[in-house]
């Protein structure tokens, strides 16, 4: 099967994180089950250009990514090379993959897709919650749904979510939508590592028991003014926040934990932490933790919530949490309400037990490795795109 996905940036080594991880865990599985897959993308890194070969396929763990400019309305990621290009070929394809919603690379594949008679999904990787929309950028965003996302979303074969909290947010939009397909995100096989390759700020930030972890990006909608509300009930020694401070939020939270007077035992890291194969510093992290929590106000999935169980780290997340129905599965931890008491009860009882969280722990990666892997999940994803050659 010929497969392209249309990705807006598309950065594995450098940021690994979020829809990218995904996305490149799905291409990669799915080359290597024998698909030839490509991957079409722009350079933008940022507020910069990435160092990478432009409109040639560049080799990445057998998938073909051809790199686009974006010179100008950076922020649509609009390239116009980058749609020429996928005039050239785009009927040779059996299936089209979009991820992203409010940028232009979708708009443009998605018409295209449907002028060459192409079967296109896309998944909206999170971006389509109400709450979020109103919060952030509401007339622009709604303008642009109703002039072009509503339409795309309506005409494609299929709509990908990653969760059945993701699929009720989208319906809530009250479109007339094609088939909703859920299919979770996978995860990667823990690798081994020598202590002398993890990073001193690591190291450093690890340092203390029981340590309470905290591993993603560090945004408002991570609600880590929950998290920091709930440590402060606790009487325990160490809260490690680690995850890119892309908003600029960490003087926020710094100045919320002197409030609560707990500035002593919670430590900021605010840098990426890769998810690449073999990266020390993100599997030293999941070793040190004695539990991983999550008490996000939106989250579509949550992967790190899949990484730590499978590294046998019993979990505290809320409801808002797409994986939610695998916490509650598979026994890898405890699902606790957002507000300080709630969530902290839920911490202080895995912190209080360690027999109970170790065979939370152990339950978790028990389920995330019989049904998380990449190639389980690309199985099921070539299932859906096989349904769509048939039927499209």
């Amino acid at each position: 099967m010929r497969i392209r996905h249309v990705v807006p940036s598309y950065l594995p080594a450098v940021r690994y994180g979020g829809p990218i991880f995904a996305v490149h865990g799905l291409c990669r599985a799915l080359a290597t089950r024998g698909h030839h897959v490509e991957v079409f993308t722009t350079n933008v890194d940022g507020p910069n250009n990435s160092a990478v070969p432009l409109r040639c396929p560049v080799a990445l763990d057998g998938i073909h990514v051809r790199y686009f400019p974006s010179e100008y309305f950076r922020r649509l990621y609009w390239s116009p090379p980058l749609a020429r290009a996928l005039d050239a070929d785009l009927a040779d394809f059996t299936v089209l993959h979009l991820h992203s919603v409010f940028l232009w690379p979708t708009w443009a594949a998605a018409r295209r897709a449907r002028n060459a008679r192409v079967p296109y999904l896309i998944s909206p990787r999170g971006m389509l919650i109400k709450d979020l929309i109103q919060r952030k950028n509401r007339f622009v965003k709604s303008a642009w749904l109703k002039l072009i996302e509503k339409s795309s979303l309506e005409r494609a074969s299929a709509v990908h979510v990653t969760s059945e909290l993701e699929a009720e947010e989208l319906q809530r939009f009250g479109w007339l939508l094609p088939r909703v397909a859920t299919i979770p995100n996978g995860i990667d096989e823990v690798v081994r590592f020598g202590e002398h390759e993890v990073s001193s700020d690591v190291k450093e930030v690890a340092v203390g028991q029981p340590l309470i972890l905290f591993l993603g990006r560090i945004s408002w909608k991570k609600g880590l003014d929950r998290l920091l509300n709930a440590f402060a009930l606790t009487h325990l020694r160490k809260l490690a926040i680690v995850g890119p401070d892309d908003e600029k939020l960490v003087p926020r939270l710094v100045q919320r934990a002197r409030e609560l007077q707990i500035t002593d035992r919670v430590r900021f890291l605010p840098r990426i932490v890769p998810r690449i194969v073999l990266s020390p510093d993100r599997e030293y992290l999941y070793r040190s933790a004695n539990m991983f929590v999550l008490p996000p106000y939106s989250e579509n999935f949550g992967n790190s919530v899949l990484e730590a169980m499978q590294r046998a780290v019993p979990v505290v997340i809320t409801p808002e949490v797409g994986a939610v129905d695998i916490v509650r599965q598979s026994g890898g931890g405890l699902v606790a309400a957002g507000d300080p008491e709630p969530l902290s009860a839920a911490i202080c009882r895995l912190a209080a037990d360690p027999a109970l969280a170790r065979s939370m722990g152990e339950a978790g990666q028990r389920h995330t490795t019989a049904h998380y892997t990449w190639a389980q999940i690309a199985a099921r994803m070539e299932g859906l795109y096989e349904s769509l050659r048939c039927c499209g």
